[in-house]
């Protein structure tokens, strides 16, 4: 089954046109607990109109779990869901991810629909049918493929965010440019994400969501080129799970802004990010920094635009902190990658922009050497 992506103009209205299209006898709203204060009441009367039972989870990567995917699974058995419900799944890549997932086994699967409310799950983990949850300290280490009935994306929601996390969506949109065409990559590093247009983003949103789609389509369940979409996460979700396993969760990040420019940069009162948090974004675009490095080293990627990238990301993402005696941790994260086949460290490469080399590997010391770089070397 296809998923329709919808860039909504009007969520109430859109939202109620895919709840009518799609089979169900209940209506459940899954959303985590500030996705329920910041965004559900932008929605709250329709759903009202249907009867809709709230689940709520707590949010933050680190819930995304078994303990929490058993949660929603009970409260659909307690709230009488049967294989006819519909799951609506209201929030960033952690609801829509665990969410998906619980849909896709509850009763052998049932429908769901996806509204991403963070710039990270409009772009990336909202659309293209990948579902799943955290298990034995690894990323999406469980999950399965399955496709929402529709996603409804729309910027109204992106209000609600703090910069940091504009930031981490904006990482995956710079990847969808990186490995797209020039003309959208220049785009990027010359737009202003700190004080950002909404709805010129919103127009960048679509753009960007259309790359992933035009992959998926071609290869849905990832055997060849829908690889692509993995550059930058061999190395970046190696930090991301790295973060995890330090103490309290507080990891590597020096700071998640240049000082001089988040005195300037617009504040947000919710959905602030805890000091010291390595947001998924943030671990991707340090990936791309390190990915973008080994492509120039081994598959001839312009150095100019290595160069340019890496200083956008400076700039805007500030300093990942780890330091070379953590070399042979973050190896052996990226040993465990999904994406890698016996020990061999699996990599998306790029031979320049739009020009996409899957399946490539680095030895350890060409991957020691991307990290040297991405800790001093921009």
């Amino acid at each position: 089954m296809q998923q329709r992506v919808i860039i909504s103009q009007d969520i109430e209205h859109d939202l109620a046109q895919a709840i009518a299209e799609t089979e169900n006898d209940r209506v459940f709203v899954l959303t985590d607990d500030i996705t329920q204060q910041c965004c559900l009441p932008k929605v709250a009367v329709l759903f009202a109109k249907h009867n809709a039972t709230t689940i709520t989870i707590r949010h933050d990567d680190m819930n995304k779990t078994l303990a929490t995917l058993a949660d929603v699974w009970t409260a659909l058995q307690r709230g009488g869901a049967t294989r006819h419900s519909l799951l609506v799944n209201l929030g960033g890549g952690m609801v829509t991810d665990l969410g998906g997932f619980a849909a896709a086994t509850f009763k052998r699967g049932i429908n769901f629909i996806n509204i991403p409310t963070t710039l990270l799950a409009m772009v990336d983990a909202a659309v293209g049918g990948k579902t799943g949850i955290n298990f034995g300290g690894l990323k999406n280490e469980v999950g399965a493929f399955a496709n929402a009935r529709y996603v409804i994306v729309n910027t109204c929601f992106l209000d609600t965010l703090d910069t940091a996390n504009l930031c981490s969506g904006y990482a995956e949109m710079l990847k969808h440019s990186l490995i797209s065409n020039a003309q959208m990559w220049a785009e990027h590093v010359n737009f202003d994400i700190l004080q950002p247009d909404l709805a010129e983003l919103q127009r960048m949103v679509a753009a960007s969501i259309a790359v992933k789609e035009h992959i998926v389509a071609d290869d849905p369940h990832e055997h060849g080129i829908r690889k692509a979409l993995n550059f930058g996460h061999t190395i970046g979700h190696a930090l991301e799970e790295f973060s995890m396993q330090q103490p309290g969760g507080a990891v590597v990040s020096a700071r998640l802004l240049p000082l001089a420019r988040a005195r300037t940069a617009p504040t947000k009162p919710t959905n602030q990010t805890p000091p010291g948090t390595l947001l998924h974004g943030y671990a991707v675009a340090f990936g791309l920094i390190g990915e973008l490095y080994i492509s120039a080293r081994k598959a001839g990627f312009p150095t100019a635009r290595l160069h340019q990238t890496a200083r956008f990301i400076r700039e805007n993402y500030g300093a990942v902190a780890f330091t070379c005696d953590d070399y042979p941790t973050l190896l052996n994260l990226m040993r465990h990658d999904k994406k890698n086949t016996s020990d061999t460290i699996n990599f998306t490469l790029l031979h320049d922009i739009g020009d996409i080399r899957i399946n490539q590997t680095a030895t350890d010391e060409e991957i020691r050497e991307a990290l040297d770089f991405i800790r001093e070397g921009y």
